[in-house]
């Protein structure tokens, strides 16, 4: 017998088809003789239409009241889940994110978790439950609900199968499991068997959405295997575990985030200190800075351009204008226009020639390349939005011709 932890994503429950058909999964795995316990998230897109609720309200609505607000998403989701488990004639219960013992920070919207108290799930698995968890939700130290963000369902999975010791977590998605590319984008991308835990959590940070990259954090911390696969088709999909490496290939996925705008910051002070207290004010406030290029100096004066996410943007640019303001000739300069492509493998540890081989497809696709940076797995490159589909194609053709 085997503890299994499974996770299904709104789209796999959005109706009453596909939440009987998770039922069905499920149940299949409680009557092979397994301890279940799913993960669910909130169905299609109501997450989405109860922030379009609350804005109809108080588009400046606390945080706090958001999170009593979207958690409600999950609640109906398992509730209509276990409902369909027990109409199937199996013994079910569900639990919302307290009930199953989620302790979480008090940073509402975007709450980590702290510890799993898992006594409650383990005395309904002894009682031959199948357990249906909501996703996404915990509560803090002052009692009041939390929610984990987009993806945050992953994270919950991931964390459950950890602290339970689950035999393995299978996260049911609507794709088949980690493809080189993105499908929908690139025809000739291929579904990966096996991709280690380093590289997927750079293909989720870069942009790919199949996985969200705290739980694969999570996931490689406490050694949890999991499994990325189609709640929709009964085949097999792509194991995310230790030091995992596919014969040959030099790296693992092409993926894109169009979330980003450049900024540029030009005539600032060439000297020692002022790149650090530029960036320290943005730290201050959040700004995650990606991507950074610093021209050589020009006496008295240099530039420096770097990323940001598009939604930081504006706030970004506000706390610049009243930094650089007293400066004489600087000014601030950005472009939403622009998108960040990515190449990950750690087969770029023992190969030479790979940064060449990606740039060498943009130049034949002739798209022109606006900054770089590299890591020893990966190598990202800021471009023009317009040339993204045309990018993704050309450098996974120029890797991937030889398994097309």
């Amino acid at each position: 017998m085997s503890l299994i932890v499974q996770k299904f994503g709104g789209s796999s429950v959005s109706d009453a088809e596909h939440i009987f058909n998770v039922a069905n999964i499920i149940t299949k795995a409680y009557s092979q003789g397994n301890d279940v316990i799913a993960v669910v998230s909130a169905q299609g897109d109501t997450t989405d239409e109860l922030i379009e609720k609350a804005n109809e309200i108080n588009s400046h609505a606390s945080k706090r009241e958001m999170d009593v607000l979207l958690s409600t998403g999950e609640q109906i989701s398992i509730a209509l889940l276990s409902m369909a488990i027990e109409k199937l004639g199996f013994p079910v219960v569900s639990l919302l994110g307290w009930q199953a013992g989620f302790n979480t920070d008090t940073d509402y919207g975007n709450a980590r978790i702290e510890k799993v108290c898992a006594d409650r799930i383990r005395k309904e698995l002894d009682k031959k439950n199948i357990v249906i968890v909501a996703g996404f939700q915990g509560i803090n130290k002052y009692g009041d609900i939390t929610t984990m963000g987009r993806g945050g369902s992953d994270t919950s999975a991931v964390a459950t199968a950890a602290v339970m010791h689950a035999d393995v977590c299978k996260i049911y998605t609507d794709v088949e499991g980690v493809y080189t590319a993105d499908p929908r984008r690139v025809p000739s991308a291929k579904k990966l068997d096996v991709i280690s835990y380093d590289e997927m959590l750079e293909l989720a940070t870069l942009g790919a959405q199949v996985l969200n990259n705290r739980s694969v954090e999570m996931a490689k911390k406490y050694n949890v295997e999991v499994e990325v696969l189609s709640s929709m088709k009964n085949t097999p999909g792509t194991i995310v575990k230790e030091a995992a490496r596919l014969e040959k290939m030099l790296i693992s996925g092409v993926t894109t985030d169009n979330n980003v705008a450049r900024i540029s910051v030009i005539n600032i002070p060439d000297k020692p200190g002022f790149a650090f207290k530029l960036f320290s004010k943005l730290a201050s406030k959040d700004i995650n800075v990606d991507i950074i290029l610093q021209s050589i100096g020009r006496n008295p004066t240099k530039d420096i351009s770097f990323t940001v996410t598009e939604n930081q943007l504006e706030d970004a640019i506000k706390i610049l204008e009243k930094y650089i303001e007293p400066i004489d000739n600087s000014k601030i300069l950005y472009d939403k226009n622009v998108a960040k492509v990515s190449i990950v493998g750690t087969g770029m540890e023992t190969h030479v020639g790979i940064a060449s081989m990606m740039f060498e497809a943009l130049f034949e696709a002739q798209i022109n390349i606006h900054m770089i940076s590299t890591s020893e797995i990966k190598v990202s490159v800021l471009i023009s939005s317009d040339d993204v589909d045309t990018a993704l194609n050309a450098i996974h053709k120029k890797f991937f011709s030889s398994i097309e």
